[in-house]
């Protein structure tokens, strides 16, 4: 099982939805969280929209900050283009995605990014070896 953290500023649209992606397409071969280095606490109701019409529910979800995860041993720390470098996580591997912040786009704008994140998810978990 390959171990996933995705993470942004407040963990509150991208990396819960990067998280929801690899968790839906890498099933029990993976498992998946998210956090934030300044988290905002909750989940952008736009992002519960968008994983919604996908039949994803992020409700279920909460926005975390990175000290839960300082000391961790994770295969791969994925940051989504927001600058952190997220020191104390210890990743086997480190990739930067530069994907826009969605929180003020239009919904069909926020679409796009999502299914972004989609694809970059796929390509991820097909490089790993562990995609459905």
């Amino acid at each position: 099982m390959k171990t996933l953290l995705f993470v942004c500023v407040e963990n509150s649209n991208r990396s819960q939805m990067a998280e929801a992606f690899a968790r839906m397409h890498g099933g029990d071969r993976v498992h998946a969280a998210s956090a934030g280095s300044r988290p905002s606490g909750r989940i952008n109701p736009k992002a519960i929209e968008a994983m919604k019409e996908l039949g994803y529910d992020l409700t279920a979800h909460s926005s975390k900050g990175l000290e839960d995860f300082n000391g961790q041993a994770v295969d791969v720390a994925i940051t989504m283009g927001c600058g952190d470098e997220c020191p104390l996580v210890q990743a086997g591997r480190r990739e930067d995605w530069q994907i826009p912040d969605p929180r003020e786009m239009s919904p069909e704008e926020f679409r796009g990014v999502r299914d972004l994140i989609e694809n970059k998810v796929r390509a991820l978990l097909a490089a790993l070896g562990v995609a459905c």
